[in-house]
């Protein structure tokens, strides 16, 4: 059975967690930075939050609220951050309640607006995510900026 729990409640995926960031997502000195993202979910402070998808005792995929996710956009709040399925699980639908479980948390802490960024072209149109434009992380990469009321 498919659960999504806060990592605060499953820490020993903490490692796992931090693992498949950096390797989708890090580039060559990066680990200590998303690291420190999930050492701060521990944390009992509202941002970040970090939860998995299991399936029985194994992990499956993970998503972030984050406070910011681009540096350039600070004048964004709050982000959905760092959705990854482990390559085995993709094509379930899986990436869909993932998101769903930030939306809803979001909402929940009375925000009206949620933003992502990503590298990858129309994938979150699908679910209804509305691009705003491109926008630039770090150092040069443009990327492109979506949104979704809530």
């Amino acid at each position: 059975m498919l659960r999504i729990v806060d990592l605060r409640d499953v820490p020993q995926y903490a490692e796992r967690v931090t693992d498949w960031l950096f390797n989708a997502f890090g580039s060559e000195n990066s680990r200590a930075f998303f690291a420190s993202v999930i050492d701060a979910s521990l944390s009992e402070s509202d941002y970040p939050v970090t939860w998995v998808a299991l399936e029985e005792e194994r992990l499956l995929g993970t998503v972030g609220l984050w406070r910011c996710d681009l540096i350039s956009r600070q004048d964004l709040f709050p982000w959905l951050a760092a959705l990854y399925l482990d390559e085995a699980a993709r094509g379930r639908g899986l990436s869909e309640k993932l998101q769903q479980q930030v939306l809803d948390a979001a909402r929940a802490r009375g925000h009206q607006q949620l933003y992502l960024y990503s590298a990858c072209a129309d994938y979150y149109g699908r679910f209804g995510w509305q691009y705003l434009g491109e926008g630039l992380d770090y150092p040069d990469i443009a990327v492109r900026l979506y949104s979704k009321p809530l």
